[in-house]
């Protein structure tokens, strides 16, 4: 799955997403919570709000060397809060700005430039609630400073959260995504608990309503270590609350689809601290997974020694990701691919020959086996149909067979399942010597 390229620690960080193709809607009527409104259609918001990201890009947006103290002076009530410039140099591609309005709400500012050249340039409202500033509404601007759209998140009822697409004008509403939503009513279904750790779920859907590990009382298992909430949605926002980034419900589907007797737990990864990695980990073992599918990473070790520590001697086996970055992680690591811990699973994607896929991560002594997880049939966070490729994806494929042979014989220990594992793979007949330590898995579905 195509996606923009997501900051270090993000799922598919160091191996992002290749697709052939965006993932297509088919029948957008179909499409959940993604409803199409007419052009009369309003979007809820505060005129104020909107008068403010007009002001700011009509009286900042033409300047070709923004600066905080610029913006606060051409914003008369307004006090500088903070300025950043990326990378620190003459001429920076990214310059933030962000400025304290009248009644503590605040408004952000991004100019995106490359060789001083304006690509991009962003105003973002954050109302106060009296305890923080939540973000409110977005412009997005062109290069000539022309508003071609906007995005609000709105507050629903019952726990439900949305993110408005708006029209350049920041009325009129396009479509509606969901950010969160209360957990579906339902029971426990048994079988072997997989707990998938991403950027969440969209356990709205119907494919994984009646798929979730619950507790004695009903209760989903799932806990998003982000926002540090019981609901973990489906929304990497490491880019901004109005941009996430969807990961986790794609890779979902295909484990779903070829583990179908496994409970899901969603547990959504804790970005802002990955020291949380630690409890992440406590958390799916109390909730009696075996099986862990982490179709991500970074090149930071330091990210990942809480999970390190958590992790070593369970009896928990961890399928991760080698990556898309198209090197030898034995010479170059990523975490936690590169970990040196017994219980770890590394997978990469190959093609349906056997050959190590375009960009896939190789390793002869980090990366355990390669199947293959190109073009996969994959569902959105709406319940859209798509495609999408990568060693994310190889992931869900090699955690969905282990669920498959634990289901079969549930006294594996963790050591046990990865040998039974390991003892599928062969050589390539396509691929070179080293690619990877065991060998290749032409197809993780036959039995």
């Amino acid at each position: 799955m195509r996606t923009p390229k997501p900051p270090a620690n993000a799922p598919g960080a160091h191996a992002r997403d290749r697709g052939r193709g965006r993932l297509l809607a088919r029948g957008l009527g179909a499409v959940f919570l993604c409803v199409l409104a007419s052009p009369a259609a309003v979007a809820a918001g505060d005129g104020d709000q909107a008068r403010w990201l007009r002001l700011a890009v009509e009286r900042l947006c033409p300047l070709p060397d923004l600066s905080g103290l610029d913006a606060q002076h051409a914003l008369a009530g307004s006090w500088l809060l903070d300025e950043t410039r990326r990378p620190d140099d003459r001429e920076p591609r990214h310059i933030a700005v962000r400025l304290l309005l009248p009644g503590a709400d605040e408004l952000a500012i991004e100019r995106r430039q490359y060789r001083g050249r304006l690509r991009q340039f962003l105003v973002s409202y954050a109302a106060h609630d009296g305890a923080r500033a939540r973000p409110a509404l977005l412009a997005i601007a062109d290069g000539s400073c022309g508003i071609r759209s906007g995005r609000a998140i709105r507050e629903g009822l019952d726990g439900w959260r949305f993110l408005d697409q708006l029209d350049g004008d920041l009325e009129t509403l396009k479509w509606t995504e969901t950010l969160q939503a209360p957990w579906p009513a339902g029971r426990d279904p048994g079988g072997v608990r997989v707990a998938l750790v991403d950027s969440g779920l969209a356990y709205d859907l119907k494919p994984f309503r009646d798929r979730l590990a619950r507790d004695g009382a009903g209760m989903p298992l799932g806990y998003d270590f982000w926002d540090l909430d019981p609901w973990p949605y489906d929304g990497d926002v490491s880019r901004g609350p109005f941009l996430p980034i969807r990961h986790g419900t794609a890779v979902a589907s295909v484990l779903a689809r070829e583990a179908p007797e496994a409970a899901l737990i969603p547990l959504r990864y804790p970005r802002p601290d990955m020291a949380r990695m630690g409890a992440l980990v406590a958390r799916a073992a109390a909730a009696g997974a075996r099986i862990l599918a982490l179709p991500l990473g970074s090149r930071k070790a330091e990210d990942w020694g809480a999970f390190e520590t958590a992790l070593r001697g369970r009896d928990i086996l961890a399928v991760v990701s080698a990556g898309n970055d198209g090197r030898d992680i034995d010479e170059d690591p990523v975490y936690p691919a590169a970990l040196p811990l017994e219980n770890i699973l590394t997978v990469t994607s190959s093609d349906g020959f056997g050959r190590l896929a375009r960009g896939s991560n190789w390793g002869a002594a980090s990366v355990d086996v390669m199947l293959p997880a190109e073009n996969l049939a994959v569902l959105d966070f709406r319940g859209a149909s798509g495609r999408a490729s990568g060693s994310s994806y190889a992931v869900p494929r090699l955690a969905a067979l282990a669920a498959r042979i634990l289901a079969r014989e549930p006294g594996l220990s963790a050591a046990g399942l990865k040998a039974r594992i390991l003892a599928r793979a062969a050589p390539s007949p396509y691929e070179r010597e080293g690619a990877v330590a065991a060998g290749w898995i032409p197809d993780p579905l036959s039995e």
